[in-house]
């Protein structure tokens, strides 16, 4: 089956009406009909013949048909049946030379079970809808999980958290996250204009290079909890979201001034490496005190 001209949205609606599908809102689709805004997207994954790329929501694989002709493996994660069905179709001679596969399903359930059937690729790409965008990134961090390198393209909002540094209004625990496994930076914004059917908001692409200094810290699962913590109440200061995590506030200003953090500034001002020695002294008091704590 031949796919049909990425590059013309008459060319797309004819060939979902010939084959009895739509787009679907709930899916975030939105195919990107700027063929040299797809190039420089993938330019931006530097693949070699030898990379190996998870790439989420495929659509008809416009992106994946780049990648393809470029000799990397692919392994796409379509939600949509009609989709995965023609994907299917348009790169079985990959698929039979090894360089495709296709995971049908929602991949928030199913990249676990991918990666320990096949581990951890290089690199990952996906124009990521907006309710899933922060969940797939952090779920994968949180789960220490790495690339090389990805390139994500995100409504703009979600990009902003992202790249967020400290004293931005956008930065919260989700850009720390961010920060804490990659360097983070926006590579090109795309307008309505460059996608079929046209969005009503804006999107940016985001390059996330895998940091070396990770994860630079004594206990990951108290650093991504202690995190949380302090932007649980944005509003106030360190140390009263301390003395909430810690539960006690004598603890609480002990761990900041041992840490060298004023006890009065609010955690939008703290670094990553503000709070990633922060979690190390809490931590070593925890394990000092393991009888009256449970924020391990």
């Amino acid at each position: 089956m031949k796919h049909p001209d990425y590059d013309s949205p008459s060319s797309l609606k004819t060939y979902l009406a010939e084959h009895g599908m739509a787009m679907q809102k709930r899916f975030g689709q939105n195919f990107l009909i700027n063929p040299a805004a797809r190039k420089k997207l993938i330019d931006f994954l530097d693949i070699t013949e030898k990379s190996s790329i998870w790439e989420v929501g495929p659509g008809l694989g416009a992106m994946t048909v780049e990648m393809l002709s470029r000799n990397a493996t692919v392994t796409a994660f379509e939600i949509d049946n009609g989709f995965a069905e023609s994907i299917s179709s348009f790169f079985s001679s990959y698929a039979q030379q090894g360089k495709f596969h296709l995971v049908k399903g929602d991949v928030l359930k199913t990249w676990k079970k991918q990666m320990e059937t096949d581990g951890i690729p290089d690199r990952f790409f996906g124009n990521l809808p907006y309710n899933i965008a922060a969940a797939i990134i952090g779920d994968m961090i949180s789960s220490g999980i790495r690339f090389e390198k990805m390139v994500v393209t995100v409504q703009k909002e979600v990009a902003d958290r992202m790249c967020a540094r400290p004293g931005d209004k956008d930065y919260s625990s989700f850009s720390v996250l961010c920060s804490w496994a990659y360097d983070v930076i926006p590579c090109m914004d795309l307008s309505g204009g460059n996608f079929w059917p046209k969005p009503n908001v804006a999107s940016r692409a985001v390059v996330m290079t895998k940091k070396s200094a990770f994860p630079a810290c004594e206990n990951t699962v108290h650093f991504q909890k202690l995190i949380r913590a302090l932007f649980a109440a944005r509003r106030k200061t360190v140390k009263n979201n301390l003395t909430t995590f810690y539960q006690n506030s004598e603890t609480a200003g002990y761990i900041l001034a041992q840490s060298g953090i004023d006890p009065t500034v609010r955690a939008e001002k703290l670094s990553l490496q503000d709070m990633l020695r922060l979690s190390d002294t809490g931590y070593s008091y925890i394990l000092k005190h393991h009888d009256k704590f449970d924020c391990r």
